[in-house]
């Protein structure tokens, strides 16, 4: 019990730490951006899939109208949210006295992005504005991830990022270096992009799997938590049996009735139709995987979330951006959860060690004889 209050006391970046208009933007668009994921990237092409359905099923088009409308709605909703929350993350972030020469240097570039953001909305960007923007959406990302790397040093958490990082780029190269051959009139296909393309879908959905290992931990099966050990028996046998499940359903489906093994199949290309319109993910691996991804990041980022930890927002915006970010909140977004994550760390010991020595407390004799005891 000593252990952990200590832990928790050597913790920062809680979301209560920063003021309550900091806490509720940061809450609402979270929660904005959850339903503008839900209501306007999925279901309106759900709604666009069922569109064949539509004429013998009269509910179909007014339900998925409505839903889209919302959708849309939240999505101007979530760019409001997006601007306040990045400018308070900006404000929190530099007036702090351990901010370096990469925070300032980020800072600075998400700077030029927001405003870059606001141009954009008055002018059309074209072919030379959308290379611009993403090569300083590369540049800020880059920043803040050695930041990240600089002031972190589990390993797990470096795997995390590092994979998240090298995803992430793949699609921003695929972005930026198409549309130089495009702006260029060049008819050969970029070097590299289909393979950078899929590698970067492939280092998200392991990135999705690391955040379990850098912030998931407690599901030992052996630890002497009577509730944890329960938590821990409850997550692994949902996984293990949803994994299994999705690994020999179409083997078994197939072997008993062909049919309707086909019908399955299709259902799922439909499922990875509406997730790759909508996240930009191909499903070209194992689905299986996946679902092991998405278990693993909403496991964490709930448990997180149920902390107070900033780490838990963070790290639900950047993979509810997804992997294609095909509008300027989603980068946004990916951008503002970085920044989250660099905030939520631990107090390096030597600052600790120095806080100790200063502290009139700690040099009286009632509390050294309390230390000792």
């Amino acid at each position: 019990m000593i252990k952990a209050a200590a832990i928790g006391d050597r913790l920062t970046g809680r979301i209560g730490d920063f003021g309550l208009l900091f806490e509720y933007a940061i809450k609402l668009v979270l929660l904005a951006s959850f339903l503008e994921l839900v209501l306007y990237r999925l279901m309106s092409r759900l709604g666009m899939h069922l569109s064949k359905l539509a004429g013998t099923h009269p509910w179909i088009t007014p339900t998925f109208t409505t839903l889209t409308e919302v959708g849309a709605w939240l999505l101007n909703i979530v760019a409001v949210l997006l601007f306040l929350s990045l400018t308070l993350t900006m404000v929190n972030r530099g007036i702090g006295q351990d901010t370096g020469r990469l925070a300032k240097s980020g800072i600075a570039s998400a700077a030029l992005l927001l405003l870059l953001t606001i141009a954009f909305l008055f002018v059309q960007p074209g072919m030379l504005g959308a290379i611009i923007y993403n090569s300083v959406a590369l540049v800020t990302l880059t920043l803040f991830v050695a930041e990240y790397l600089t002031a972190h040093r589990e390993p797990a958490q470096r795997f995390l990022v590092a994979a998240y990082y090298l995803g992430i780029s793949g699609w921003l190269y695929y972005q930026i270096v198409s549309t130089i051959y495009g702006l260029s009139g060049t008819v050969a296909a970029p070097p590299l992009v289909y393979e950078v393309h899929r590698a970067g879908e492939a280092l998200m959905v392991l990135a999705s799997i690391l955040v379990f290992a850098a912030y998931g931990q407690g599901l030992s099966l052996w630890t002497k938590n009577r509730r944890q050990r329960h938590r821990a028996i409850w997550f692994w046998t949902t996984t293990a049996t949803i994994f299994t499940a999705l690994i020999f359903t179409d083997y078994v489906l197939d072997l008993y009735n062909p049919a309707l093994a086909s019908a399955v199949r299709q259902a799922s290309q439909g499922i990875g139709w509406i997730f790759q319109f909508g996240m930009g993910y191909t499903f070209y691996l194992p689905f299986a995987i996946y679902i092991g991804g998405l278990l693993c990041w909403s496991y964490t980022v709930i448990k997180l979330l149920m902390m107070g930890r900033l780490a838990g927002y963070g790290l639900g915006l950047m993979f509810i951006a997804g992997y294609a970010l095909m509008f300027s909140n989603l980068t946004l977004m990916v951008i503002l959860g970085v920044m989250l994550l660099t905030l939520d760390r631990v107090r390096p010991p030597v600052a600790e060690s120095l806080q100790a020595a200063n502290s009139p407390l700690l040099r009286s004799p009632e509390r050294m004889v309390a230390e000792e005891a």
